[in-house]
């Protein structure tokens, strides 16, 4: 966390900016992750940080950090029996179970979202907080919860697999404000055919 971590201040010309960023990149790599900000003074001179410590002062991020880590090997078929376990027990389709943990997290239990959704199913804390999973990298909990609330979302919109699978990308209420229509998100309107797809290959031959 960020909190964690001193804040390192580069003050540079604007011509070895982009060498500077990526310098502070590289040095800070192994100790911790950040989002890099910048402002520029009065004088003219460019000031980085990875923690705006400064008050009133224009900060501009320069680079976001990217927090989704994925493993170099993943284990998907191990996640079979949890995922038919969960399937049966709310009644959803276990391709379909398939299809949004690998859209979600391309099946990493360690998962984590650049808004902070967690594990395989990339729970968000609150969601997670609603179902009762106190821990949303334990691969069970995390898929318990997940197709739990992807059963609540079904019978929420009967069963109008689109609608549900919006849903789960932007939340209930986005396709409640829009009148039970896939809100006009790209990046939703893109899950859904996404998934979809995979739902497709993994009920034909189980493999996305």
């Amino acid at each position: 966390m960020l909190s964690t971590v001193h804040s390192r201040k580069i003050i540079c010309p604007k011509n070895i900016l982009l060498l500077l960023v990526m310098n502070l990149l590289f040095f800070t790599a192994p100790a911790c992750h950040g989002d890099i900000y910048k402002y520029t003074d009065s004088e003219g001179v460019i000031h980085l940080t990875n923690i705006p410590t400064e008050h009133g002062v224009p900060y501009v991020l320069v680079i976001r950090e990217k927090r989704v880590i994925f493993q170099l090997k993943r284990d998907v078929a191990g996640y079979d029996d949890l995922i038919a376990k969960a399937s049966s027990k709310y009644r959803v389709d276990s391709s379909l179970v398939k299809a949004v943990i690998k859209a979600e997290s391309n099946f990493n239990h360690r998962a984590v979202s650049p808004v902070g959704a967690q594990g395989l199913m990339q729970l968000m804390p609150a969601t997670a907080a609603s179902l009762q999973v106190r821990d949303a990298f334990h691969p069970e909990t995390n898929i318990d919860g997940g197709v739990r609330y992807l059963r609540y979302l079904m019978n929420l919109f009967n069963g109008n697999l689109p609608l549900v699978l919006a849903a789960y990308n932007a939340g209930e209420n986005a396709v409640l404000r829009h009148n039970n229509r896939i809100p006009p998100y790209r990046e939703t309107q893109t899950y859904v055919k996404r998934v979809l797809n995979l739902f497709d290959k993994y009920s034909r031959n189980g493999t996305p």
